[in-house]
């Protein structure tokens, strides 16, 4: 539940009001009326016009966020709905995701649940992980957490690099090499990628505070020193693609990436308890945060990312607006100076004017000119309540 908050004692109350609105009705009224496929689990895509195919295939990613974002909304909103859906994405990932033979989870499955694309991408493994820890917050008689840990000790098996630190980006079903271990389409067929890395980060943390293991600690502060020595560059931008012993593939920049990993590497530093590490991250964490606001504009939104020729993407996507949102905040608490504060609001303002749907969630991206891109999807694969969902559950908790 929120904290009761005296209005004379908290100036931040109307804006944690409106974030938990936003989270209810906005962002997870929008999953629970329209995504809910009755056959099982959630529907895979709605497009960018509000029409919903309801025989997409169903990706992990999206369901894994589903899991993650209604268990820890729930844990802020009490709100017993949010606890429902948890419940049905739960039930679905653990019948349908979990590969009961070699383990893990598969990527992606068609309508009925059938697995259509078997291999184990890292990257949906740490969802996995991530989703299932925070799901054993409110419901410790399930298998949750023994799903997790089991996940964890065979990501830690076959993707982590002994030679070189590090884990690979993707193996087959039964946890051997692959040719092609890219992420998407988009992305760059490497070894190893920043992406995967801050999101095992991501789901190691979450999996330290259900379960405070040794090894797992261990684990997490040698993640957090690799990313600073190995992915962090002297800008406070992260590099982004590398081969299998660490030699950079390219130089773009990806300002939401910058963000989003400067407060989260800060507090996986501070649930590991150790002062000399975060003494050291701190100040890599502000540099970050400095870095990714390089990319925003004058209307307040955060750009998508600078090309290796130092061009602009200038397109504002949703996800690196609501990493905005957290980051700051966090810059914010770190460091006391209202400036991050006022930098939140004008991301805030842009999310409102532009991104934010009066029909529900937020739109995938504008242009330059605050246009709508109704091509790319409202609810999909790689566009889930997760980023949002979390920017709002984030806020409520910091600033109440």
């Amino acid at each position: 539940m929120a904290k009761s908050i005296k209005p004379d004692v908290n100036p931040h109350l109307s804006f944690v009001r409106e974030c938990q609105g936003v989270l209810s009705e906005n962002i997870l009224g929008f999953w629970s009326r329209k995504m809910v496929d009755p056959i099982g689990g959630f529907y895979g895509r709605m497009d960018g016009l509000g029409k919903l195919h309801e025989d997409a295939d169903k990706g992990v990613i999206l369901n894994t966020r589903i899991l993650w974002t209604y268990a820890a909304a729930y844990q802020v909103t009490g709100n017993p709905k949010h606890k429902m859906m948890a419940d049905r994405a739960y039930e679905y990932v653990t019948s349908r995701f979990i590969d009961s033979k070699n383990g893990g989870v598969y990527w992606m499955l068609d309508r009925q649940g059938n697995v259509t694309v078997d291999k184990k991408q890292t990257y949906a493994q740490a969802f996995a992980i991530y989703a299932l820890s925070e799901y054993h917050k409110i419901n410790e008689y399930k298998r949750a957490l023994d799903h997790a840990k089991r996940i964890y000790s065979l990501v830690e098996e076959h993707t982590y690099d002994p030679l070189h630190t590090g884990y690979l980006e993707a193996l087959n079903k039964e946890w051997q090499p692959l040719r092609d271990v890219r992420l998407s389409d988009k992305d760059m067929n490497a070894a190893k990628t920043m992406n995967t890395h801050l999101h095992v980060l991501e789901a190691y943390t979450n999996l330290f505070r259900v379960w405070p293991d040794e090894g797992l600690r261990k684990q997490l502060i040698s993640l957090i020193e690799l990313m600073v020595d190995k992915l962090v560059n002297e800008n406070g931008h992260f590099e982004l693609f590398f081969d299998e012993s660490w030699a950079l593939l390219s130089s773009e920049v990806s300002f939401g990436h910058d963000i989003e990993g400067s407060w989260l590497l800060y507090e996986a530093t501070e649930l590991v308890g150790d002062d000399d590490l975060l003494a050291r991250i701190k100040p890599i964490a502000l540099a970050m945060v400095k870095a990714g606001m390089e990319g925003q504009d004058t209307d307040g939104g955060l750009m998508y990312e600078a090309h290796a020729d130092g061009t602009l993407d200038e397109d504002k996507h949703w996800w690196p607006q609501a990493e905005a949102l957290v980051g700051l905040v966090n810059a914010w608490q770190i460091t006391g100076d209202e400036f991050f504060l006022l930098k939140m609001k004008e991301v805030w303002k842009f999310i409102r004017t532009y991104l934010m749907d009066k029909d529900g969630e937020w739109h995938w991206k504008v242009n330059k000119h605050g246009d709508i891109d109704y091509q790319e999807d409202k609810a999909g694969p790689w566009k889930g309540p997760y980023h949002n969902g979390r920017a709002m559950v984030e806020l409520m908790n910091r600033l109440s």
